[in-house]
């Protein structure tokens, strides 16, 4: 466990990935000064709670994550993100992995970050295409029904009405608490 400098706080970032997963295992029996805590998709670093942690975080504070993967989900963003706050006079440290970057600038840093980063990367790939040969082999078998529909039939109706009446697109979707991609789809369909 690397200590902040210059009396810096030991931020912990966790993120899951939806609202019913349990955020209790990331950084347990960590000490932490402040916690920020995404229910959200790595997909991107467009987080509420990650840009909040980005704000806060000072030079000499250290930024605590589960692992790689909490942080970013693919390289380039693992990559931006830990040169940015390094560059800042921040250090990430990694808990899983055992790794802690300082922004040192040597060849074996850059190295475990990239192929660590790398193996996250690459993990999760494999874990998606697992999941797409499950549910292709679940779809042959005539057990995988797809996702639930967002919208009743009585619903959908509704919409396609009122959005044939001319009401804007974004205000039928926060009514009816579904993507405005969702409703386009629903009034293709």
């Amino acid at each position: 466990m690397v200590a902040a400098r210059r009396g810096g706080k030991r931020v912990g970032y966790i993120r899951v990935s939806t609202v019913d997963q349990n955020t209790e295992r990331q950084l347990d029996g960590v000490e932490l000064d402040k916690k920020f805590t995404d229910k959200a998709s790595g997909k991107d670093t467009k987080r509420p709670q990650l840009q909040a942690a980005l704000e806060y975080l000072r030079e000499g504070d250290v930024l605590v994550c589960h692992s790689m993967d909490r942080l970013a989900r693919n390289l380039d963003d693992l990559r931006k993100l830990v040169n940015k706050l390094t560059g800042r006079g921040v250090i990430v440290e990694f808990v899983k992995e055992h790794l802690t970057f300082t922004g040192e600038k040597n060849a074996m840093s850059k190295l475990l970050l990239s192929v660590m980063g790398a193996f996250a990367e690459f993990e999760r790939s494999l874990l998606k295409e697992r999941q797409r040969e499950g549910i292709a082999i679940a779809k042959t078998k005539g057990v995988y029904k797809g996702r639930k529909p967002s919208l009743t039939p009585d619903r959908v109706a509704e919409l396609r009405s009122r959005a044939a009446a001319g009401e804007k697109k974004a205000g039928l979707a926060r009514e009816f608490n579904v993507s405005r991609e969702t409703v386009y789809q629903y009034i293709r369909g």
